[in-house]
C-alpha cells in the first residue's frame, strides 16, 4: 500500500517530496521544465501558474485542453493509477497517465515548433504533484471517492483547486473541504461549467430580479444512465496490467475488481458516486441554487417520488431513475426526474417562466431572452471572462477555467466557490437519501443536520477504509 496520510491531512513538505524515488513507475524523471516563451507568448515565467492535472480519465479529455489553451498556464505534471489502457467512456479512448503526458507534451511541441518536448511529469501518486514546489494549482479529475481527501491535501499543501463536479461524495466530506479551502485561504473552482455561460447567468439573472415574479416551481432534469449494468450475476475479473486498483479503492470498501466498476463506470456505484443524481444533478440544481440565492444554504424538505434502483445484488447501486421533490423555506418547490431531456432546468413563476437546457434559453414571455438590467438589479457575478478572441474547444469549459486563473491571481472568489459546490452537492445527496429510505426527510441548510431522522443522518458520512482519512 502507498504511504498513509496523516491524522489531519497529508504530509507534503519538500523533504518528503525529494525522498521519493528520482522517477516515477511510468519513468519520467521529476525534474521541472520550463517552457520557452515561444508558447506562452508574452506572458512572463513570474506571470505563469504550473498545474498539475491529477485523473487522466475520460474527463481529463476535455479539461486538460482548457488548462493547455490559457496563456498563461504551464501544465507541467499529470497523474493517474492507471498506466494506460481502454474501457472508458467509449472503447476507442486510449487514457491513462502515460497517454495524458503524451498528449501534453505533444502540444507543447507542436506549439513551440521544435518537434520534440519533455517538460510534463507523469506521476502515479498524487501526492507526489501536491509535493511539488513549483506546482501552484491541481486539477482534480477523479472519482468522486477521492475529492475530498486530494482537495484537503491540496489545500494544506498551499495549492489553489479546480475540482470536478460533484464536489463530495457525501455532505460531511463535503463540510471538510469547505473549511480546509477557507482555513488555509485557497481558491477552489467547482467544475461544473454552466456557470461561466453568459447565456446562463442572464437566465439565472431573470429569475433572481423578478421578471417571471414569484417562483412557485422548478424542473431539474437529469439524464437516464448511460451504461448498463453486468446485473446481479457479475463476476470478478482480473485486474489490467498496469493499473494499481487498491490505490484506485483508496478509502473505499474492499471490493473485487470488475471492469464495470472502475474508470468511466464508478459514477452508477454508491461507493463511489452518487449515480446521475449528482452527476447531472450537480449541473442543473447548481443552476437552481443560484438563481434562487441559495449558494449558502438549500430546500429544508426532501421527498422520495418514486425512484427506482438495481435489483439487490447489482453491481450498480445508483437510482436507475431519479424522482425526488424537494421544498425550500419560502414555498418554492424544486423536482428532480430523469427525462429524456437530459439535463435542463425550469422556472415557473406567477408572470412567466424560463427554461434553460442543451438547446438554449427559452422564456415567457419571449421578450425576456433580449431583457436588459439596470444598476438597481441584483447582477450574478460581475466578474466572468470575456470570449476569447481565438478559437478553443468547449467554450464553456475553457471560460471556466479561465474564471479560475483570474482567480488565482487576484484572490477573489470564483463563479461557483467551494460553499456554492458543497451546498449544490448536498442537495443532489440528500435527494439520494430520501429516495433510499423512500420517505420524507426535513432538512435544517443552516446547521446542516437533519431533523428527527437518525438513520438518515448516519448516511450524512462515509467511513473511509484504513489508512485513508481526513
Amino acid at each position: 500500500m502507498n504511504k498513509p496520510l496523516k491524522a489531519a491531512g497529508v504530509n507534503v513538505t519538500r523533504r518528503c517530496f525529494l525522498g521519493r524515488a528520482a522517477c516515477t513507475a511510468a519513468g519520467v524523471c521529476l525534474a521541472p521544465s520550463i517552457v520557452p516563451a515561444s508558447v506562452l507568448g508574452a506572458e512572463a515565467p513570474s506571470n505563469r501558474i504550473n498545474v498539475g492535472m491529477i485523473g487522466q480519465g475520460n474527463q481529463s479529455t476535455v479539461l486538460t485542453p482548457a488548462f493547455l489553451e490559457q496563456s498563461d498556464v504551464q501544465v507541467v505534471a499529470v497523474c493517474d493509477v492507471h498506466t494506460a489502457g481502454h474501457g472508458y467512456a467509449n472503447p476507442k479512448q486510449f487514457l491513462g497517465r502515460k497517454p495524458g503526458r503524451d498528449a501534453v507534451n505533444a502540444y507543447y511541441a507542436k506549439k513551440t515548433g521544435v518537434g520534440h518536448y519533455k517538460g510534463c511529469d507523469a506521476y502515479t501518486d498524487f501526492r507526489d504533484v501536491i509535493g511539488r514546489d513549483d506546482v501552484d494549482a491541481v486539477a482534480i479529475i477523479v472519482p468522486d471517492h477521492w475529492h475530498a481527501i486530494m482537495t484537503v491535501a491540496a489545500a494544506r499543501a498551499g495549492k489553489d483547486i479546480y475540482c470536478e463536479k460533484p464536489l463530495s461524495l457525501c455532505v460531511r466530506q463535503g463540510q471538510k473541504m469547505v473549511d480546509a479551502v477557507r482555513r488555509h485561504k485557497r481558491v477552489l473552482q467547482t467544475g461544473s461549467k454552466f456557470r461561466s455561460d453568459p447565456v446562463v447567468r442572464h437566465a439565472c439573472e431573470l429569475v433572481r430580479n423578478g421578471r417571471i415574479g414569484r417562483v412557485k416551481r422548478v424542473l431539474s432534469d437529469i439524464a437516464a444512465n448511460n451504461a448498463t449494468s453486468p446485473g446481479p450475476d457479475w463476476k470478478p475479473m482480473p485486474v489490467p496490467e498496469g493499473f494499481d486498483y487498491d490505490f484506485w479503492l483508496g478509502p473505499a470498501p474492499l471490493a473485487p475488481y470488475h471492469k464495470d466498476r472502475c474508470f468511466y463506470r464508478f459514477r452508477f456505484i454508491l461507493d463511489y458516486s452518487g449515480g446521475q443524481t449528482t452527476n447531472f444533478g450537480c449541473h442543473s440544481n447548481g443552476l437552481v441554487q443560484w438563481a434562487l440565492g441559495a449558494d449558502g444554504g438549500g430546500p429544508v424538505e426532501f421527498e422520495d417520488l418514486g425512484a427506482e434502483w438495481p435489483p439487490p445484488g447489482d453491481l450498480f447501486t445508483t437510482p436507475t431513475k431519479v424522482d425526488f421533490r424537494a421544498r425550500y423555506a419560502d414555498g418554492v418547490e424544486l423536482h428532480c426526474l430523469t427525462t429524456k431531456r437530459g439535463f435542463g432546468v425550469r422556472f415557473e413563476g406567477t408572470e412567466g417562466w424560463v427554461d434553460y437546457s442543451f438547446a438554449g434559453l427559452r422564456t415567457s414571455p419571449e421578450s425576456l431572452k433580449d431583457e436588459k438590467f439596470g444598476p438597481q438589479d441584483v447582477r450574478l457575478y460581475a466578474d466572468l471572462p470575456e470570449l476569447p478572441k481565438q478559437r478553443v474547444r468547449r467554450l464553456k469549459t475553457y471560460l471556466h477555467v479561465r474564471n479560475f486563473m483570474d482567480c488565482i491571481k487576484s484572490r477573489k472568489d470564483p463563479v461557483e466557490p467551494v460553499e456554492a459546490g458543497h451546498r449544490t452537492a448536498s442537495l443532489c445527496h440528500l435527494g439520494n437519501i430520501a429516495m433510499k429510505l423512500g420517505r420524507k426527510i426535513r432538512w435544517n441548510p443552516k446547521r446542516e443536520q437533519v431533523i428527527d431522522d437518525p438513520e438518515a443522518a448516519e448516511m450524512l458520512g462515509r467511513p473511509m477504509r484504513t489508512p485513508w482519512t481526513i
